[in-house]
């Protein structure tokens, strides 16, 4: 699937938290947990973070194609409220 989320590295640790790059400037944090196989996909909870993320990133590209949202290098100017 073609989205911005994307694990934040924790040096040191088996610790994975996933997020939203939207510019260079906005990052929308997710959650997270500990990584027990090579990949997302693997774990059920964790799946169920990035997924979320992903639903919210559609939701948001909707809106913003609608017209009810615009993202800035560094806002997100809105007066919505989205539930995921």
């Amino acid at each position: 699937m073609s989205d911005s989320v994307v694990a934040l590295p924790v040096l040191k640790s088996k610790l994975r938290l996933y997020c939203l790059r939207l510019t260079d400037k906005i990052l929308i944090l997710g959650n997270g947990d500990v990584k027990r196989s090579r990949a997302y996909e693997e774990d059920d909870t964790l799946q169920g973070y990035v997924i979320d993320l992903q639903r919210f990133e559609r939701l948001l590209k909707q809106e913003v194609r609608a017209g009810n949202v615009e993202i800035t290098e560094k806002e997100i100017l809105t007066d919505k409220t989205f539930e995921v």
